[in-house]
């Protein structure tokens, strides 16, 4: 008698979802991107495409102190568990001030312990086959929550404490090396700090970082941050340089970078930081992964573990996109059938590079990523200023639902009215009292630059190609209507010099000319102000004026110190072409006697909001120049003041003598005086000892 076929295996997937974590809400109800209707939005479409009816049903459980414990500390415990209570009614939204892009409520404690213990569930049932996989659909998300510290929307880790809970409460369960993949468009930075000495766990993370300046911007989020001691290797940051990645992008380090290095680990299960605002449409995120994409990303990993596979939710704030996608995932997860299919876009020429730099930096430590890329793989140029500012959050993508409400599209964005930038953003705010002059690449050593192996001019960041007077870019009508107000301490104090970089042509005491803007339209508006900046003089001469030294203000605040700046209201297309002419960006076409001027702007509308919240914005692409440093020095008429200067790194050549400090020549501090006399501020004699103080004083 013949056996009987075997029957198919049944992948046993549980899903997660519990509605008391919705509870967690902004205090006043005011929008906000990480929202209950995220969690709804997922359910109502798992429900309605009859993917929840397949899967194993789960409730969430709170997570014990002494498991949180294991990656927090005990005064942030304790702070979560009491944020709710009434005795915190009065002050808790000043506690909520206190941290970077944190909001608590009445459901906050709750919400932030099941978050956790949610994680912990579902990831031992996996661990211990009683699922083959699962999905934890949990909020407030984590892993941007630091050992002592909430922010970026997160309380507690909990990734980070379900992969301890595996590893050191449950060792019956035979969890002794675990593979965290993060493809949250955010980097990863508290869960990276919790394991980034742990051989055990293998973090990978793959973010938009643009060049330091993308949320949580900070450095360590760089490729060259790999991790330290025993768990050196174990760190993998696969960096992207700016938005718009998409499938093709996210496949390129699955295959060159995440797989072969996962081959080798063959980690027993996999915790996915399931972030799903790296989405087509997301309004924070801004890059363009389809659900499609996220299939093909989660069938690769299939192929590890044996399949135990925990995905937790992290970001994610375009309700179609983050239900479609997840949608799809839970579909692979259930043995759905998909084909891996080719992407229709080609990955960018920077991914590629990037994937060579993640490579050459780790193939040490894992000898499988020695071995060269393919060579004649079809890329893409990076992708236009214009198309990254472009608004996505009101975009759909494939299978659009018409029960889920419309995406959330008012955060994230600037608005623009004639003359003024008015500030729509999320909450992902840098915490200013912490970060007073913080660049986007502060935590990087020019040796650790994520850039320093290319040219700049390569990426098209400043690709000279394109002549001022046939330009009609799209950035350039979009910036034509956004305001500024550009402080000068230097020459441009004078009027008539400030012109040439707006007109054309050259004041008296310059030698040479300056090539003017695309818009030569005459500031809107001028004002005197003093600033807590000290003001020095640089460098041992330049083709303008000659032999001496030139105007910087240090960078870092010192409110003993007192710098006059004279404002121009200018448009921030006439500030960009300020600044490319100030970092000599801007040169003569021999051959069509026509300008030649970068075909993008250094300061656009993201960095506008970045250098507002920080400060200070170091511009990686033009990093070795000497004004590459632009500084925030406040508002007037609710537009910011922005001046350029060099960077803090420069600051410390001076100091060292590495860069000589060299007092002004003659025609330069003629300029200076002209300027300050004309403003009325100063008269000649006090005016040229001010310019003299600030030569002779050391540093």
């Amino acid at each position: 008698m013949a056996a009987a076929p075997a029957l198919p295996v049944v992948a046993r997937v549980g899903l997660l979802y519990d509605d008391r974590m919705c509870a967690h809400a902004t205090p006043d109800g005011e929008e906000h991107p990480e929202n209950p209707e995220r969690l709804r939005a997922i359910w109502r479409k798992l429900s309605a495409a009859g993917v929840a009816s397949r899967c194993v049903l789960m409730k969430a459980k709170e997570a014990e102190d002494k498991y949180i414990a294991s990656v927090h500390s005990q005064n942030h415990i304790k702070l979560i568990r009491s944020i709710s209570s009434k005795e915190y009614d009065s002050r808790r939204n000043m506690i909520a001030r206190k941290f970077n892009s944190i909001y608590f409520n009445k459901g906050s404690s709750e919400s932030a312990f099941l978050a956790a213990g949610s994680v912990i569930e579902v990831a031992q049932k996996v661990a211990a086959g009683e699922l083959s996989s699962a999905i934890a659909l949990v909020r407030p998300p984590g892993h941007h929550a630091e050992h002592n510290e909430a922010m970026g929307f997160c309380l507690f880790n909990n990734v980070a404490v379900a992969a301890h809970y595996l590893l050191n409460e449950r060792t019956d369960l035979g969890v002794k090396k675990i593979l965290i993949v993060d493809w949250d468009v955010h980097h990863g930075n508290g869960t990276q700090k919790m394991f980034y000495n742990d051989p055990r766990v293998l973090f990978f993370s793959v973010h938009r970082f643009d060049y330091g300046s993308f949320y949580p911007a900070e450095g360590d989020a760089s490729h060259c941050f790999i991790g330290e001691g025993a768990g050196k290797g174990y760190n993998i940051n696969v960096p992207w340089e700016h938005g718009k990645c998409g499938d093709a992008d996210y496949i390129a380090a699955w295959d060159h970078v995440l797989l072969p290095v996962a081959e080798t680990f063959d980690p027993d299960i996999i915790l996915v930081s399931a972030g799903f605002d790296a989405a087509l449409g997301d309004p924070l995120g801004g890059c363009c992964i389809t659900p499609n994409g996220y299939s093909m990303l989660l069938t690769k990993l299939l192929g590890f573990a044996q399949g135990r596979i925990v995905m937790a939710l992290e970001g994610g704030y375009n309700l179609r996109s983050i239900a479609n996608s997840v949608t799809a995932c839970a579909k692979v997860l259930l043995g759905d059938k998909f084909t891996i299919g080719t992407p229709e876009m080609e990955p960018f020429e920077s991914t590629w590079r990037i994937i060579q730099a993640v490579r050459n930096e780790l193939k040490t430590c894992w000898p499988v990523l020695s071995s060269k890329l393919p060579e004649n793989v079809s890329l893409r140029s990076r992708p236009s200023h214009t198309e990254l500012y472009s608004c996505s959050g009101s975009e759909s993508d494939v299978e659009d639902v018409e029960e889920l409400p419309d995406a959330i599209s008012s955060v994230n964005v600037i608005q623009v009215t004639d003359d003024v930038v008015s500030e729509c953003f999320s909450k992902l705010n840098l915490d200013e009292d912490k970060i007073a002059t913080k660049t986007a690449s502060s935590n990087i050593t020019a040796e650790q630059s994520p850039t320093d192996s290319t040219e700049p001019q390569n990426d098209g960041s400043v690709a000279l190609s394109k002549g001022i007077s046939a330009l009609s870019l799209t950035w350039r009508s979009e910036l034509s209507k956004v305001y500024v107000w550009y402080a000068s301490f230097g020459s441009n104090m004078w009027t008539p010099r400030f012109l040439c970089y707006i007109q054309g042509g050259k004041a008296e005491g310059m030698n040479i000319p300056c090539f003017g803007s695309h818009d030569t339209s005459p500031p809107i508006g001028a004002m005197w102000k003093t600033v807590p900046h000290r003001l020095l003089f640089g460098r041992s001469s330049t083709p303008c004026w000659g032999t001496g030294g030139v105007a910087f203000l240090n960078p870092e605040i010192n409110h003993n110190e007192n710098s006059y700046v004279y404002m121009y209201k200018v448009t921030l297309e006439q500030f960009n072409d300020v600044l490319f002419q100030e970092n000599r960006l801007v040169k003569a076409n021999s051959g069509n006697r026509k300008t030649e001027s970068p075909d993008s702007p250094l300061i656009g509308l993201s960095e506008i909001e970045f250098v507002s919240r920080n400060k200070a914005i170091h511009l990686a692409p033009i990093k070795n120049s000497w004004y590459s440093n632009v500084l925030y020095l406040g508002e007037e008429d609710n537009l910011p003041i922005l001046t350029m200067t060099c960077p803090s790194s420069d600051v410390e050549r001076f100091k060292s003598g590495e860069l000589p400090l060299s007092p002004p020549s003659k025609t330069y501090s003629t300029t200076l005086i002209k300027g300050l006399v004309e403003g009325k501020h100063l008269d000649a004699a006090a005016a040229a000892n001010y310019i003299d103080t600030a030569a002779t004083r050391g540093l």
